[in-house]
């Protein structure tokens, strides 16, 4: 059997890097951007088109264009693959189609010996976008208190601090690895991260489930040798579980192209941390309430 509650301390300290990490990316890209978060046009405002060269170009060189026409501001522009660019700006039109159509003309007339292709358009007003970044948030804590309910009710309300802990660390992990990387959250973003929460609620009501049934079968023993047998005995579900379900994310990330590419990693980095923090995180979290008790 393997002691699980043997690396809590380490799990811990992990935990508190991760804080420490998503704190510090937080303060360097306010530093460097201005801005904690890169948002997408979805919380920003603006219109984002994503276009296709059939010979590559630089982003600098698509900036300078842009930017030297001057009838687009605040242009910002990310490099795709297969000779595809996303380019954002901050001008928005009921007609969104209109202002991807000029974008391009406007790259077509200097780069004439490269054949310029207009893929897709997105348009977002200000106070629109403003408006979903406070849902956002207001659905993600809502989700938090929900399940802390939810656990309480159908557990202990020690259960719960444990499991709602564990999901904050799952939302911290998956925020900090945005903010380093300083990758886009978009609502696509916003999606996985509740699908996420979802679903490593689920591991650990598996394992919650299993100490429950185990208080009554091992009375007497200790609330850490509960623990580690119940994660012990449930471990070949999660793995089993959590190791399908990120092949087939894999296959979306692979696969699913650029515009999925946010969703795909915040879905798999949820599966993977989200397995870790219900062994790991949540009944450690909730041994500390037990602490030196029989059960």
């Amino acid at each position: 059997m393997i002691d699980f509650l043997k690396y809590r301390y380490i799990c811990f300290g992990f935990f508190l890097l991760v804080l420490g990490a998503a704190i510090g990316g937080y303060w360097y890209n306010y530093q460097k951007h201005g801005s904690g978060f890169n948002y997408s046009v979805d919380f920003t405002g603006g219109t984002q088109v994503l276009v296709k060269f059939a010979k590559p170009v630089a982003a600098e060189k698509i900036h300078h264009i842009l930017e030297k026409s001057d009838k687009f501001k605040g242009i910002e522009i990310r490099e795709l693959g297969e000779n595809q660019a996303l380019i954002r700006v901050q001008e928005f039109e009921g007609d969104s189609q209109g202002i991807g159509g000029r974008l391009t003309t406007e790259l077509q007339q200097s780069l004439i010996d490269n054949q310029v292709e207009l893929l897709r358009t997105d348009s977002v007003g200000s106070s629109v976008g403003e408006s979903l970044r406070s849902d956002s948030i207001k659905a993600v804590l809502i989700a938090l208190l929900l399940m802390l309910i939810y656990v309480a009710i159908r557990f202990k309300f020690l259960f719960a601090i444990g499991s709602v802990i564990a999901l904050f660390h799952d939302l911290l992990f998956i925020l900090a690895f945005f903010l380093i990387t300083h990758r886009e959250i978009s609502m696509d973003v916003i999606g996985a991260i509740l699908m996420v929460l979802g679903y490593s609620m689920n591991d650990t009501i598996v394992i919650f489930s299993r100490i429950r049934e185990n208080l009554k079968k091992m009375a007497g023993d200790s609330m850490a040798v509960i623990i580690n047998t119940s994660i012990n005995q449930t471990l070949r579900r999660t793995t089993l579980t959590s190791s399908a379900t990120a092949l087939v994310v894999c296959s979306l990330m692979i696969f699913g192209g650029e515009m999925l590419r946010g969703l795909s990693i915040a879905l798999l980095l949820g599966i993977i941390i989200g397995t870790y923090s219900s062994i790991f995180i949540a009944s450690p979290v909730m041994l500390l309430f037990y602490k030196n008790k029989k059960a």
